[in-house]
């Protein structure tokens, strides 16, 4: 995992709530094996039609959010099963910086875990940035000072566990946390042995 500190993108505005992991990867898209190529089946049912068409009525088929980093969502996020190929496909895409009201649990734990920074802000906030967003908005994601600075200068604090923080700005993944301790795992071993 790469480490986060700061992350400067363009925010797209998906402003629907109870958006669920079926809904960000369909099931048919599970096959895969390793983590990766899961991008371009993000969204899938929302961004083409039956045909496989982009939809000109879908907000990420929109040229200008077309490389947009950071997604603004509605309430309860990545809520249905627990798969973890929501975040790899939200990360594949391009997302580092996922924003909402409120996301599901296991989402927000399994999005930590894999280098997206998730942030619960109030729903006023977020709607104030999903208007802004329409006429494009680009937003400065401090994670160490936890702050977030929108185009017009705003700044507004945000919280996170210090345990996720720490993860993050460092880079680990729970294999690499675990091989933090590998002296001691080493040391183990050979008493053991």
């Amino acid at each position: 995992m790469e480490p986060f500190k700061e992350h400067k993108g363009i925010a797209a505005p998906l402003n629907r709530g109870n958006v669920d992991t079926d809904q960000i990867i369909p099931k048919q898209f599970l096959k895969r094996i390793e983590r990766t190529g899961f991008g371009e089946f993000l969204f899938f049912h929302w961004r083409f039609d039956d045909d496989g068409n982009l939809r000109d009525d879908f907000v990420l088929n929109q040229p200008k959010y077309e490389n947009a980093t950071i997604l603004l969502a509605g309430d309860n996020f990545g809520c249905g099963s627990s798969r973890e190929h929501a975040p790899w496909a939200l990360e594949d895409y391009g997302f580092k910086v996922i924003i909402a009201p409120d996301f599901a649990d296991i989402f927000y734990n399994n999005s930590l875990k894999n280098g997206i920074l998730v942030i619960k802000m109030n729903e006023e906030q977020v709607q104030q940035w999903m208007k802004k967003a329409e006429q494009g908005l680009t937003l400065d994601v401090d994670l160490e000072k936890q702050e977030i600075t929108d185009t017009d200068g705003t700044v507004v604090s945000f919280d996170i566990p210090a345990y996720h923080k720490e993860k993050l700005l460092n880079g680990w993944d729970d294999i690499a946390l675990t091989l933090l301790e590998e002296d001691a795992i080493q040391a183990f071993e050979e008493k053991r042995a």
